[in-house]
């Protein structure tokens, strides 16, 4: 909800385009008559949007309005997802067993919606060994992940190995 959301008597403008409690237009007339319509119906008159000409105002119930207004903003909110990328490293000589725990970390991560960017990380000697073979130990890792995914990046050299970027399978 708006911390500036006026009702009733802090209503500053004289003329208001007024919604009734039926979600009728009742045309632009004096806040004065605005504000008995309002209490005739037993409710609160309440500026919906304050920069309109004339300003709008709707007659309702002030509980309801703050509970619509709050209903809004969680949906919002529940809509908002920030995506990162996750990074996971794997080395040639990682177990069977580690490359299953991480595939399934890959997995987890995946399903949530991030990216994962997978590297290869090589040291030492492994730098100079056949790049095909290196590429088929990432590729080998790839399979293990039970999410379905698609490659966003595909297999390069990086400085470190060679790495990799996988996003959800669904998404754009």
């Amino acid at each position: 909800m708006k911390a500036t959301t006026r009702i009733n008597q802090s209503i500053r403008a004289l003329e208001l385009r007024v919604i009734g409690a039926d979600g009728a237009n009742l045309g632009v007339i004096a806040r004065d008559e605005a504000l008995k319509a309002a209490q005739a119906a037993g409710l609160d008159l309440i500026e919906i949007s304050p920069n309109a000409q004339p300003p709008v105002a709707k007659i309702m119930d002030f509980g309801k309005f703050q509970y619509l207004e709050q209903k809004k903003a969680r949906e919002v909110k529940a809509k908002s997802h920030v995506t990162e990328t996750k990074s996971l490293q794997v080395k040639i000589g990682t177990g069977e067993h580690d490359l299953g725990l991480k595939a399934k970390r890959a997995a987890e991560w995946l399903t949530e919606g991030h990216r994962v960017k997978v590297d290869l990380f090589l040291w030492g000697r492994y730098k100079y060994m056949e790049e095909g073979f290196l590429k088929e130990r990432l590729e080998r890792f790839l399979k293990l992940i039970p999410a379905d995914y698609k490659i966003a990046e595909a297999i390069k050299r990086s400085p470190k190995g060679f790495s990799t970027t996988l996003e959800k399978a669904g998404t754009k």
